[in-house]
């Protein structure tokens, strides 16, 4: 975009340096832009058929195929089940042109709206010319997954890291998602929402933050108890005492003000697991590993790959010897080669954490959830990480993703993260993207897209520029949309959109037409005139919550926590005087609406407090209510202050009580508070 309207509704001109940049990462040759329009329009006339057509069941939707003017066009598209069927030319007339020498004409073909839903492919021919491309046909609706299409459910969000038990190794692992997933269902809960659990780097330092991830293909090993893994029972007694001495080294971070601390806990639990690992596995387990690779293919290949690698060169891929910058050169098939039993370590361990989500979606649909684990989507990778290495010809170099300013960030974010070519998802034919997805709901009832206007655009920044000097770049989210609702579809799961921030209106409307809940945030919900937009007037298909990861929690809202952090970190341009009145005056208009709607009385305590705001949320129509893990425990500390990287422990820290001492899990499903926040968005 060379000009768009920011969070105050003035429109803002991109500088030429900006827009330039941007190009340049898309390999645009800025020197002669008359020569780049010309040859990105010739570039469509010199395709025989399109690289991907991506179309929405049951609408009527057409195909175009190029050939030589005069010659004839037959397009067929094979199905995922093998038939095929045939396609009708259309009576539509375009003027031929003069590409690279040859005349060529454009046919128009109709594509049938009842095909089924899947991944197809088209052929087209002419003559002897014969080319491919690929077909997806996606579901015009999504909503709820089937059998939970009427009412509504709720649940917990919880950052897993934080929630950790007496058997942790120092961070909260999938035996506690469990255990967290089996007691909300006792409470009557559906879902658990957990954070992003994308692989991070394979030693330390670890990146703390969740939505930096090395991956989002695969999971953070840090997230296995290693007693489950089922190989470990056949340890020898000293195995297991080692693995356990292991586990004892572990910081257990339960004083006030303590921190997660991932570093000496992935150090330990990864020894005990090569010793695990070492374990001969009889022959039904090792078929199960072997049919877990072929299923996982090059990408964990190249995955474990790059972990080894980064074992032996430092986390970061950028810094490695160019020969071992292409995935698929010599050099790195020959270090594959040459280290293929500490590559099968990387590959084993994501069997292992495949086995461990299998198990925790199995327990909890069996305790009673109708949804069960709910997973993060992050926005993006780390530009050094596995997949901005395995897949660099999908992400654009020089620039970052972010976020222009808006009211909480005003100076705007800047996310380190490469963003993906829209251009070459096109050419992939989405394969990265519907990969991605397909992996993270195979094992879950659900998925939070964090960010989820990224399908529509991104806000790119050059590097080295502030964040407030990009511009947003559009992808087509169609296409985008339309891949995650069909694979969401095929997982029977349900999709929430992370829509907040600043959101085109017709961006809204369309995921609400195709099925994606949005999310709602009490403190956002404003109605003409900044005032609280009462019950009645939310949105039915959206999930509901007072509050968010990137807030406080809500007894740290209240007391104004987070403006007196967000100043001290200088984040916001007033005096904190001026400030903390200005969130006050907010805080007062809900609250406000909240005593009107639900009894609250002026005088109520904190605890009272926060139960009437989550009752609010019972009067609303929104078909998917969530609780905070935070605030059902009484939590104050910020999880997350964004617009930072250092200057706060960011996603370090942990589920702590009012009076800020670290909790157990074990404290947590004894909670009478958390009980009393489960009946209220009960409506009990």
């Amino acid at each position: 975009m060379t000009e768009y309207v920011d969070f105050r509704g003035s429109p803002v001109r991109v500088s030429a340096e900006t827009i330039e940049a941007v190009l340049a990462a898309m390999d645009v040759d800025v020197s002669d832009p008359a020569h780049a329009l010309a040859e990105k329009e010739l570039a469509h006339w010199r395709r025989m058929v399109p690289p991907c057509l991506v179309v929405v069941q049951g609408e009527a939707s057409t195909c175009w195929v190029h050939v030589v003017d005069g010659e004839p066009a037959h397009l067929e598209v094979e199905l995922e089940d093998g038939t095929w069927r045939r396609l009708d030319q259309t009576d539509r007339w375009v003027d031929p042109r003069d590409v690279d020498g040859t005349m060529v004409g454009e046919a128009t073909f109709a594509v049938p709206p009842d095909l089924p839903l899947g991944y197809h492919t088209l052929h087209a021919s002419s003559d002897d010319a014969k080319v491919t491309g690929t077909l997806i046909v996606t579901p015009a609706w999504l909503g709820l997954p089937e059998g939970i299409d009427e009412g509504r459910e709720w649940g917990f969000a919880a950052q897993l890291y934080s929630v950790r038990s007496r058997g942790s190794w120092g961070v909260g692992d999938l035996a506690d998602l469990g255990t967290l997933a089996a007691w909300s269902a006792g409470l009557g809960a559906d879902y658990v929402l957990v954070n992003p659990l994308h692989a991070a780097e394979p030693l330390p330092p670890l990146e703390p933050s969740p939505y930096l991830p090395s991956t989002r293909r695969f999971f953070n090993p840090l997230y296995l108890r290693v007693e489950e893994i089922h190989e470990y029972a056949e340890l020898p007694p000293a195995g297991q005492a080692t693995v356990e001495q292991l586990r004892s080294q572990v910081p257990p971070g339960l004083d006030v003000g303590s921190a997660i601390e991932r570093d000496p806990a992935w150090a330990a639990k990864r020894a005990a697991l090569l010793l695990v690992h070492g374990v001969p596995r009889r022959p039904e387990r090792e078929a199960a590993y072997a049919a877990f690779r072929e299923r996982e293919g090059d990408a964990l290949l190249q995955y474990a790959t790059w972990s080894v690698l980064a074992e032996d060169h430092g986390n970061d891929a950028r810094t490695w010897p160019a020969e071992l910058h292409d995935a698929q050169g010599d050099a790195v098939t020959g270090f594959a080669a040459a280290h293929a039993e500490r590559i099968d370590f990387a590959m084993w361990l994501q069997w292992a954490l495949d086995e461990q989500l299998e198990a925790v979606q199995a327990g909890a649909v069996a305790a009673g959830m109708r949804l069960g684990t709910m997973h993060d989507l992050a926005v993006g990778v780390h530009p050094g990480g596995a997949d901005a290495w395995r897949l660099r010809d999908v992400y654009a170099g020089g620039v970052r993703v972010g976020a222009p300013p808006d009211p909480y960030n005003q100076l705007g974010q800047n996310w380190s993260q490469p963003p993906w070519r829209p251009d070459r998802l096109v050419e992939h034919a989405y394969a990265p993207f519907r990969d991605l997805i397909g992996a993270v709901l195979r094992h879950a009832g659900g998925v939070r897209v964090d960010h989820i206007i990224g399908l529509f655009r991104l806000w790119w920044i050059p590097e080295g520029r502030p964040a407030d000097q990009g511009t947003y770049v559009h992808y087509d989210h169609r296409a985008l949309v339309g891949v995650l609702a069909l694979e969401a579809h095929r997982a029977g799961a349900v999709v929430v959109g992370e829509d907040l921030g600043v959101v085109a209106p017709e961006a809204r409307s369309y995921l609400r037409e195709r099925g994606i809940l949005g999310t709602s945030i009490l403190w956002f919900e404003r109605a003409d005139g900044d005032a609280a937009l009462p019950a009645e007037r939310w949105r039915e298909w959206c999930l509901a919550s007072v509050t968010t990861h990137d807030l406080p929690p809500t007894a740290g809202y209240l007391a104004g926590d987070g403006v007196r952090l967000q100043h001290s970190l200088g984040l916001l341009e007033g005096s904190l005087d001026d400030e903390l009145a200005a969130a006050a005056d907010y805080r007062e208009t809900w609250l406000a609406e909240v005593r009107r709607r639900t009894g609250l009385a002026p005088d109520a305590d904190l605890e009272e407090t926060v139960l009437a705001l989550h009752r609010y949320l019972a009067l609303t129509p929104a078909r998917l209510l969530c609780v905070a893990l935070t605030d059902a425990v009484g939590d104050r500390r910020t999880q997350n202050q964004p617009g930072t990287v250092d200057e706060y422990p960011n996603w370090r820290v942990p589920l702590s009580g009012p009076d800020g001492v670290p909790l157990l899990l074990e404290d947590v499903v004894a909670s009478e508070r958390a009980a009393a926040v489960a009946r209220v968005v009960l409506d009990r």
